[in-house]
């Protein structure tokens, strides 16, 4: 038993289970030798790479932090398409003459709602065809969508863009946790996953800043338009550099030279590299025998598995809080005795966005750091469930920020006590998001794709019915019960942290001794 993790006594190394090498130096895993195997420095690489110089994880450090920036910044914009709205609400219920739970419903849940349903066909075809193709193309409607909202005249036709934008939202929600693993090794994962997670808290709160003082100062269809002018730099960047990293050829070595270099290495093969024209090409054919039908299908089944099920509850109920509180802040500083504008209330996500761009890197650090730490003191050996230690911080942040903001609004406290506690609040997510995020992918990174689809649309499940509810429910019950009401869930969903730790290692080896995980695996 390695740090609590209770061992299988019928499979030593259920998948996740691998070896990055202990503190000193000396490797071993349950199994066998791994003095073959490559490394950084003193780290095992995990999953160990080809000979090919076509393989992802083969490419230069530069190429592969470019392509994850692009995706991280272009999922930020995405993701800012939706509360971005939520400063002008009530001008829209407004000069549409409809209630507020109708605007929020239609235009933040909505999107969020279909955003989730696609992701079943965009990740099916993502293995079928590759990731690049939905990229490039959601990134095109996205920037078509934005035009349409611009010129907008009516609820009705607002509202069908946005189903539309939902759907092109789909892939940069879903595919760019699966092009980690794609690019990175086991130990750089949770570092990337931050710079993505910065990105995305980066488009939920300052995308609410500077909508608000648009709205404000212009109209609430130049959101539109503006997010229209950033798209097309995106579009550029998403055709020229994010190039395909779906790799499908056997890992497997052959007779070709590795030199060292430093602690990297460099690769000689025979095989000949692809060129950057090569690389652009938009359409590949089939890059998979897999089943597309097959693959919409296999999301369902797959929230059987418990890696799967604990990150969907986990992920998709705090970024379903932290969009709730983003919602029901809208009308209590609109209230007495606030009473601010669209753009004094998205002023008020400032100090959330700094200390989000605080902690998603930290928590990325962490997750990387707290694994290799805890692997290099279980002789080598990294069990998935150490990402899970992240919890210990975000179960109290998220405690402390709920109680104290329900509380401090009930109260009618000074406005600094209600976005201090928003603050606290948002400083659990990037902690409760690397948790759960790194454990699905590393527990099954083979399909981390559907993993992701099964948690987006619960996400969007979630999003759906707290956007829809969330005002009515604080309007009859007050933002004190609202928020205990919450605080008390949460806390029920972070207490199943607990057994996930535990009995982890044994639930990935009866998922992987099963004939139902067999089935599922083999369903693609």
């Amino acid at each position: 038993m390695g740090w609590g993790v209770l061992e299988c006594s019928q499979m030593a190394t259920p998948p996740g289970t691998v070896n990055i090498g202990a503190k000193n130096g000396k490797f071993q895993t349950p199994s066998d030798d791994t003095s073959h195997l490559k490394r950084d420095g003193d780290v095992v690489l995990q999953p160990q790479p080809s000979d090919s110089p076509n393989d992802p994880l083969n490419w230069s450090r530069v190429w592969k932090e470019t392509i994850m920036i692009i995706l991280a910044f272009s999922s930020g914009v995405t993701t800012a398409l939706g509360p971005m709205v939520t400063p002008g609400l009530s001008i829209v219920a407004t000069k549409y003459n409809v209630s507020l739970d109708l605007v929020s419903s239609f235009i933040i849940g909505l999107l969020a709602f279909w955003i989730g349903f696609t992701t079943f066909f965009t990740a099916a075809g993502a293995n079928v065809w590759g990731k690049r193709p939905f990229f490039v193309i959601s990134t095109v409607i996205l920037l078509m969508t934005n035009v349409w909202g611009f010129f907008a005249s009516s609820f009705t036709s607002l509202a069908i863009m946005r189903v539309v934008q939902g759907m092109a939202s789909a892939p940069l929600e879903t595919l760019v946790t699966s092009t980690v693993s794609d690019l990175f090794f086991v130990h750089e994962r949770g570092t990337r996953l931050s710079i993505w997670g910065m990105m995305l808290a980066s488009g939920v709160l300052l995308g609410q800043t500077i909508s608000g003082a648009i709205i404000e100062n212009v109209s609430f269809e130049a959101t539109f338009g503006i997010s229209a002018l950033i798209f097309i730099p995106i579009v550029f960047l998403m055709y020229f550099f994010v190039v395909e990293t779906t790799y499908t050829a056997p890992r497997t070595p052959s007779d070709i030279k590795i030199e060292e270099k430093g602690s990297f290495f460099s690769v000689e093969a025979s095989e000949e590299k692809e060129t950057y024209k090569q690389q652009l090409a938009l359409f590949r054919g089939r890059i998979s025998s897999d089943s597309f039908w097959k693959g919409v299908y296999k999301p369902l089944p797959l929230i059987a598995y418990p890696a799967v099920l604990f990150s969907t509850v986990v992920y998709g109920s705090y970024f379903t809080w932290l969009l709730t509180i983003s919602v029901l802040s809208v009308s209590a500083f609109g209230a007495a005795p606030y009473n601010l504008g669209p753009a004094q209330i998205g002023a008020t996500n400032l100090p959330l966005l700094v200390v989000g761009l605080i902690g998603s890197p930290l928590s990325g650090w962490m997750a990387d750091g707290v694994a290799k730490f805890m692997a290099g003191r279980n002789k080598g050996v990294f069990e998935p469930e150490f990402r899970l230690t992240l919890m210990l911080v975000a179960a109290p942040l998220a405690t402390i920020g709920f109680l104290g903001f329900g509380i401090s609004v009930q109260n009618g406290a000074p406005l600094a006590w209600p976005i201090f506690f928003m603050t606290i609040h948002s400083l659990s997510v990037p902690f409760a998001s690397q948790a759960s995020l790194t454990y699905v992918i590393d527990c099954h990174p083979k399909d981390a794709n559907q993993a992701f689809v099964t948690i987006n649309f619960t996400k969007a499940i979630f999003t759906f019915l707290a956007t829809t509810y969330a005002n009515g429910w604080m309007a009859a019950m007050g933002p004190k019960s609202v928020f205990t009401a919450i605080t008390i869930i949460n806390l029920g969903i972070c207490s199943l942290t607990i057994p996930a730790y535990i009995f982890g290692k044994r639930f990935r080896s009866l998922v992987a001794r099963s004939r139902f995980g067999q089935k599922v695996s083999a369903s693609s």
